[in-house]
């Protein structure tokens, strides 16, 4: 049985081709050696986390498409994210450039959808599809000591979709609760903050 969001309304529809090709270029980067390298996610090293991006970029694929099944009905919270699929160097780039494409259908943004086992708004679903994106490209980034720089529209439509769930009385959301940072830190310290990371994060030495 799937879960039903009752978060804020999303409005308009940003374009994810930006975000994905970021995170194809911070994967182009990493070498085998950094696989097991630890992330800003605990307990998730490079390669598990390689895996993650493989499995949200078809679930979100599909949602967009509202082709709903296994991929989409899977709830991936506290899930130990899966190894890198078999050569991810060339199926991952294609992965992230069909998600990306699936939402630039004007109907991908229409009704609702599901992914990640709820059922919400397509609105909200391609927008948080972006935040994990942006996200994840950050981490994977910093994990290999990579610059990352996604652009402005995105991380301004991810803010925009974060932003509100803080408001709460417990200040939490829907990545657990934010870590504070000042309010003119760059956007994207601030966007990673709302998700639980610490916008200083670097491996250990």
């Amino acid at each position: 049985m799937t879960q039903q969001f009752h978060g804020p309304g999303i409005a308009g529809q940003p374009d994810l081709r930006p975000a994905a090709l970021g995170v194809a270029a911070v994967l182009e980067r990493i070498g085998d050696d950094r696989l097991g390298a630890p992330t800003p996610c605990p307990d998730w090293t490079v390669g598990r986390l390689i895996g993650h991006v493989a499995g949200l970029c078809a679930a979100f694929r599909d949602a967009a498409r509202k082709d709903l099944g296994p991929t989409t009905d899977s709830d991936p919270a506290g899930a130990l994210p899966p190894d890198p699929p078999a050569r991810w160097r060339a199926s991952l780039p294609e992965l992230l450039a069909g998600m990306a494409d699936a939402w630039r259908s004007p109907l991908a943004w229409e009704g609702g959808t599901r992914a990640g086992g709820v059922d919400l708004p397509a609105g909200a679903a391609g927008c948080f599809a972006l935040n994990e994106l942006l996200v994840h490209g950050w981490d994977l980034a910093r994990a290999t000591g990579q610059d990352y720089r996604p652009d402005p529209a995105g991380l301004e439509a991810a803010l925009a979709l974060l932003t509100p769930f803080t408001a709460g009385s417990d200040g939490s959301g829907p990545f657990g609760r934010p870590v504070p940072v000042a309010p003119t830190a760059p956007p994207l310290d601030r966007l990673v903050a709302l998700t639980g990371r610490d916008p200083g994060w670097r491996p250990p030495r």
